[in-house]
């Protein structure tokens, strides 16, 4: 690539999308792209939008990430997580793009022992795994240039997320009562950004060789693994600053005591053995990348 690459972001307004364009700040044009300049639910409004712009990249960042809605509104899941990445992909196979699209743990029931493999086997527990998980398969159907990162408890500085809630009931609540039974990998936005970038950079440069050498599905996760309750002891632990002084004491409840619409998968842990054969790249301990947004956060106190 000689000219200066066009980047469509998708989802540019989420919590993704925001360290997506940090990351790829001074790689080429960005466009970004959020729900208020397109309906992506809308197939049309995708294919005028990427044919009109004539990206060379597209990070897919955009996602219907209401995972108990999901259940009762299943036509608009099903648009905006399997339809549109199949759009996406039709529209970057003519162009010759990149596209990068993330996908969830959530394609998984739970029940392995030990860490998920891209080869294992998906059985979503609820539609919005099954709408993640048809969005992948259309992806990989279609081919051509393409990256999936499958990640897990996607958090970061912006947006909305698990420690942005943890940190609004902690200024107001003594106590806090949280599943104790679900285990996963909590994996930062800022991170997953900046370890595309990294292998965007490298795939471009030729240092994987052909496309067909590298493109695929691939498991990208902070390393290490906690419960959700874990998680946010671990959040209060650093969080002072932001919660006034204040560090709830938080009860560990299994998953059965907090009936949601949607189940969820009791093992979320992903193996990114792949991630780092491939590209040689390895997110960091879950323990630091919160540190770190902890950091972004008290300094924007």
């Amino acid at each position: 690539m000689n000219h200066s690459p066009r980047i469509l972001i998708i989802g540019s307004a989420g919590q993704l999308g925001v360290e997506l364009q940090r990351s790829f700040k001074d790689v080429g044009e960005i466009v970004a792209i959020d729900r208020e300049s397109i309906d992506i639910a809308v197939p049309d409004q995708i294919r005028d939008r990427v044919r009109s712009l004539r990206p060379d990249m597209i990070l897919n960042a955009a996602a219907y990430t209401a995972v108990d809605q999901a259940e009762s509104n299943a036509e608009t899941a099903m648009a905006i997580n399997a339809t549109a990445p199949r759009v996406l992909a039709e529209e970057a196979l003519c162009l010759g793009a990149l596209l990068v699209h993330y996908s969830t743990d959530y394609v998984f029931d739970g029940t392995k022992q030990g860490l998920w493999i891209e080869e294992d086997t998906p059985a979503p527990l609820n539609l919005y795994g099954a709408s993640k998980l048809a969005g992948e398969q259309a992806i990989r159907k279609v081919g051509g240039r393409y990256l999936i990162f499958r990640t897990s408890w996607v958090y970061g500085p912006h947006g909305r997320n698990f420690l942005l809630t943890m940190l609004r009931l902690g200024r107001d609540k003594d106590s806090l009562s949280v599943v104790d039974d679900q285990v996963g990998a909590p994996t930062t936005s800022i991170e997953l950004a900046d370890a595309t970038r990294t292998i965007v950079d490298g795939a471009l440069a030729g240092r994987f060789g052909a496309h067909e050498d590298w493109a695929g599905l691939y498991h990208m996760t902070c390393s290490g693994s906690t419960s959700w309750c874990g998680f946010a002891r671990e959040i209060f632990a650093r969080a002072s600053k932001l919660i006034d002084a204040k560090s709830p004491e938080v009860f560990a409840i299994p998953t059965s005591a907090y009936p949601t619409p949607a189940k969820r998968p009791l093992n979320s842990c992903l193996s990114n053995d792949k991630l780092k054969a491939i590209f040689g790249v390895e997110l960091p301990p879950w323990e630091i990348a919160l540190d770190k947004v902890i950091g972004v956060l008290n300094a924007s106190h």
